[in-house]
């Protein structure tokens, strides 16, 4: 299988990565340490070579996770992780200042078990400390060799051009899928523009796309996907008639639900790559199975068509957790 490399800060990579943080939190429940270090293994053999985590993760686990479970691997994989949001207790915020980056980082390749990190991010902007002054503490860190470049997660055209002036970034990671268009607003073509990689999370609508949601009050007790707008009572059953739309499309493209997803998603640019999660092995392999397949002008046009930012119903976050996100936002 003849497969197309996407480059991150210089470095080749396969243009599907991993999302980790459903090893550990989030969505459904998560597997045991050993079923997870399987697929963390089976991964690395499938040729998945950019893995993404976070510190907020499982408040530490899955840093440990990839930590315990890849030794002696390290040099397989592209590895990003990510700094910023705080949950302690009933505490909840976004520190991005020197003082906590540095911090966090030192925290993060303790976990991790390495003295390296390819892509670190900003997993939130902080409001009450200047990007620059952020992105400032960051590039110390590049100095000193304990992370490769910079990353932002889910910020805006503006501040990426406000943080890029500063020092070159690497990534930005956001929700992109047919199902969320925001980047679209401004920050896919910025990255364009400035040589950075847009790093797409949530590939697949959360699931929604790869045909992993259909009745939500059979979604886990703790389950994210509970607590956001397009999956209540009222949004939902709109929502479910797109999906089954585009379960027929990917039927008739010979695809699963997910491998068109994910081909919609590259489809959008070079500087494009996606990092779906699982949980799941045989979706593990599912997704990367059809990744060199090129959709059709024609397919590309019936999608668009069929799922957008004006036929979705509901936002992607309720209102207060809405405030602490720098991503445009449609009219």
């Amino acid at each position: 299988m003849s497969i197309s490399k996407r480059n991150i800060n210089g470095k080749n990579t396969n243009p599907i990565g991993l999302g980790c943080m459903s090893l550990s939190w989030a969505y459904g429940v998560p597997p045991s340490e050993e079923d997870a270090a399987k697929l963390l293994h089976r991964a690395l053999d499938l040729g998945y070579d950019h893995l993404d985590t976070a510190n907020i993760y499982g408040l530490g686990h899955n840093e440990t996770l990839l930590g315990n479970a890849l030794q002696g691997r390290r040099n397989a994989f592209f590895l990003a992780t990510k700094m910023g949001l705080i949950i302690d207790g009933a505490k909840r915020g976004v520190d991005c200042s020197p003082a906590a980056i540095r911090k966090c980082v030192e925290e993060s390749l303790a976990r991790l078990q390495t003295d390296h990190i390819d892509l670190y991010y900003m997993h939130r902007r902080d409001f009450n400390v200047p990007i620059e002054e952020s992105v400032g503490a960051m590039a110390e860190l590049i100095k000193e060799g304990k992370i490769g470049s910079i990353g932002l997660s889910e910020m805006s055209a503006e501040t990426l051009r406000k943080a890029a002036a500063e020092h070159p970034i690497a990534a930005v990671q956001t929700e992109y899928s047919l199902w969320t268009r925001n980047p679209e607003i401004g920050v896919l073509q910025a990255c364009k523009e400035l040589g950075t990689t847009l790093v797409a999370f949530s590939p697949v609508g959360r699931g929604v796309l790869a045909n992993g949601v259909r009745d939500i009050d059979g979604l886990a007790e703790k389950d994210l996907r509970r607590n956001m707008p397009r999956f209540n009572a009222d949004n939902w059953p709109k929502n479910l008639k797109l999906v089954d739309q585009f379960n027929a499309i990917a039927q008739e493209e010979g695809l699963t639900p997910a491998q068109l997803s994910l081909a919609w998603v590259l489809s959008r640019g070079e500087h494009v790559v996606a990092i779906p999660g699982t949980a799941s092995i045989a979706h593990l392999e599912e997704n990367l199975a059809r990744w060199d397949w090129e959709i059709s002008a024609e397919a590309e046009a019936r999608l668009d068509a069929l799922i957008n930012q004006q036929t979705v119903s509901g936002p992607r976050y309720g209102e207060l957790i809405q405030k602490t996100i720098d991503t445009e936002e449609f009219a």
